[in-house]
Order: structure tokens, then sequence, then C-alpha cells
């Protein structure tokens, strides 16, 4: 297997386990709970799944994939509702399946090429790390805000020994 194969499957694992817990929690929380923000630091459930599509949008299926660019960031962040949480659920799926699509599709000279993507030069190694980083990322953080607002652990690693030594 080459790197640029082995590093597009080991992305896509990756953005593949973001887009399950970002469900699992989405799935957990009603409707008021998606678009509540504890403070006013604090973004909603709801706005960071926009925002993820958003940004999961513009880097990868349009930058990469060459589709045109609408995103309205401020827009991602400004959102007190609008959408139920199928809404939701159903635009990120779509979202999620089509950048995979498009990574996959992803040549390794395109991964090796500069693009140009908000105020960032970026080869196409440099576009799917931060997508997958950025997703992780704000992962986290729904996590968080799930856990805070339910007062349970999310079960991500139920059943796993993690304790594991290497051998």
């Amino acid at each position: 297997m080459s790197i640029a194969v082995d590093f597009k499957e080991q992305s896509i694992y990756r953005i593949k386990e973001s887009h399950k817990r970002i469900i699992a929690c989405l799935d957990l929380l009603d409707e008021s709970q998606i678009w509540l923000k504890p403070n006013l630091a604090l973004n909603s459930t709801g706005n960071l799944v926009l925002h993820l599509c958003g940004n999961i949008t513009q880097y990868i299926i349009s930058t990469l994939g060459g589709a045109p660019d609408h995103r309205n960031r401020d827009a991602e962040f400004a959102a007190t509702g609008g959408k139920t949480k199928e809404e939701l659920k159903e635009i990120f799926n779509h979202v999620i399946e089509q950048s995979i699509l498009c990574i996959q599709a992803t040549s390794e000279a395109d991964l090796a090429t500069l693009k140009k993507v908000q105020v960032h030069e970026l080869t196409g190694v440099g576009i799917i790390v931060h997508v997958t980083e950025h997703l992780s990322y704000h992962t986290g953080q729904i996590a968080f805000l799930t856990k805070l607002l339910l007062e349970k652990d999310l079960g991500f690693y139920a059943g796993l020994d993690l304790n594991q030594k290497h051998p």
C-alpha cells in the first residue's frame, strides 16, 4: 500500500470516528439542548455542527473537490435554531459522505499541490490534516457539552481495554 493511500484511509477512519461520536451526541440531546449555549463564550452543539459542515465543505468539498464555495462562516455561529436535530444530522451526514468521496478521489499529485483556502495555502495533505484535526477538536467540545448537560458518560470506549501495553 502506498503512503498516499494509507494516509487517505487513516484520515477517513478518523473522520468516520468523529462523525459517529457527534451523531451519538445529537441522538442523546433533545431539541432545546442542541441549541443551548451554557454561557456567551460558548457555542451550542447546533452551532458547532453547522460550523463543521461549513468548514468541511469549504476545505474538502470545495477546495479539493472543486465544488463552488458558498460558505457563510458568521452565520454558522449566529444561528440560534432554525434546524431540527434530524435536519442537522441529515446535513452533517451528507457533508461527511461527500467529503469522504472527495478524499478517496484525491490523487497523489493533488495531495502534494498547494491550494488556497481561507487565508491559508495548504497542500492537499495539509487540507485533509486540517479537517481531520478540526473535526476531532469540535467533536471533543460536543462530547463535553453533552456530558455537561446529561451528566453521563458517553461510552465511546466501552468494552475496550485501553490499559494494554505495547508488546
